[in-house]
């Protein structure tokens, strides 16, 4: 059974409490020991709470803003490339346009 947090913390500073009084440790050594182990068990808490927020949030059907500007970047660059495209057959219909005309004339 794994422990929890607050007996995980006791236990740690009880620790850290023993290797002082027995001269293993100076009380620099126990402090700065506890300050590593306070930011690694915070990093651990923000990873923990940011990948449920994230699990929680694509649950609802909601997206990160970079992947939202992502996709529209990609509408932005599908759009210009279909109007390209439509001025091109554009100017394709126009210039058989004016051949027909020409032949027509041309046959007359």
């Amino acid at each position: 059974m794994a422990k929890n947090p607050t007996s995980e913390f006791i236990s740690t500073i009880k620790s850290y409490l023993n290797q002082l009084s027995d001269g293993d440790r100076t009380p620099n050594e126990v402090a700065s020991a506890l300050n590593g182990w306070a930011r690694e068990s915070a990093e651990s808490v923000k990873a923990k709470v940011a990948e449920e927020v994230e699990a929680q949030v694509s649950k609802m059907g909601f997206i990160k803003r970079a992947e939202y500007e992502k996709l529209v970047a990609r509408v932005e660059k599908l759009e210009k490339a279909s109007v390209k495209k439509a001025s091109v057959k554009k100017a394709s219909v126009k210039k058989a346009s004016v051949k027909k005309t020409a032949v027509k004339k041309a046959s007359k």
